[in-house]
């Protein structure tokens, strides 16, 4: 907290003549040193009694934005506006016949700290690049909490292989990791849904057992998996900003766009990769869903953070 005060005068204590001219140029009084106090061992204190002698104060100087017999602490002080510039508006007949850029009814908005950036001197610069580097250029973005995610089992939760036996039997393989990662996700109480295409031979049997095996409820999609997701996400009164999808393939992207959060394994072809809003490190079955499901829970810890701290300013400064 800083009180502002308004001076009626500024003096100078000085016993050189030089000093005396220069501090009088500037529009400052100037108090003349004795001897007795001007000398090397000279104290401050002895020069300001001698001032408080010769020039007794009447009046005392009082702070016009504080009171100091009732001064908050700082935590409990609610701050001052100050106008940064940022945006006017106006008629245009003040500013063209009365040449006022403001007048008559005035109103203020007031900014958030991470929008409000002041470039003055050249001490400015590095503040306003910290804000930039911690809330962005359009201010502090809100992390994407997700309730649903739709993630295909073939490129994903499999590297898109199926092993076919003499017997007839196929068989897929999906890494413990990625089953790790669904369960972390059903904890924090999302759905989770598997989604099988047309496209691929994964059989109804094989579909039975993932679902057995994840506790996820296991659908079949068409070439466009949106027209058959768009009905389910109604249906639980979402929005696509409330859903994940993880995809691997072409027919994936419209989904990759829409979602509140998207993503892909590192070895997704690259339109898909441009697609998605995060590229996993790990392959399709070699944990790329383990790493999306992290993903996803540290956004819904910054957001949970960020809510705290938001609280906390608010609060307290």
């Amino acid at each position: 907290m800083t009180a502002r005060f308004h001076f009626l005068s500024i003096w100078v204590s000085t016993d050189h003549d030089e000093i005396e001219q220069v501090a009088k140029s500037w529009g400052a009084q100037v108090h003349r040193r004795s001897l007795e106090v001007s000398k090397d061992s000279s104290s401050s204190l002895e020069t300001i009694q001698e001032f408080m002698r010769l020039n007794p104060a009447g009046e005392v100087t009082k702070a016009f934005n504080l009171d100091p017999a009732h001064r908050p602490r700082r935590q409990d002080w609610d701050g001052e506006l100050c106008e940064n510039g940022s945006f006017y508006f106006t008629v245009k007949d003040s500013l063209v016949n009365e040449g006022l850029l403001q007048g008559g009814k005035v109103a203020y908005y007031e900014m958030l700290p991470e929008f409000s950036v002041d470039i003055d001197v050249d001490i400015d610069w590095p503040v306003a690049e910290q804000r930039v580097l911690r809330y962005g250029y359009f201010g502090r973005a809100t992390p994407e909490v997700v309730r649903l995610m739709f993630c295909k089992v073939s490129g994903c939760l499999t590297e898109g292989r199926i092993l076919l036996y003499k017997s007839g039997e196929e068989m897929v393989s999906i890494n413990t990791r990625d089953t790790t990662g669904i369960r972390m996700l059903q904890k924090e109480a999302m759905e989770v849904v598997l989604l099988t295409s047309k496209l691929d031979s994964v059989t109804q049997s094989l579909a039975d057992k993932l679902a057995e095996r994840t506790g996820c409820k296991v659908i079949s999609v068409g070439e466009e998996p949106l027209n058959d997701l768009r009905p389910m996400v109604e249906q639980r009164k979402l929005g696509w900003k409330d859903v994940a999808y993880m995809g691997s393939d072409t027919q994936d992207i419209s989904c990759l766009n829409l979602a509140g959060l998207s993503a892909v394994p590192g070895d997704a072809p690259v339109v898909v990769i441009n697609a998605a809003k995060y590229t996993c490190h790990s392959a399709g079955g070699m944990g790329a869903m383990r790493e999306f499901a992290e993903h996803i829970l540290l956004q819904k810890e910054k957001a949970k953070s960020q809510m705290e701290q938001q609280r906390i300013d608010r609060k307290n400064f």
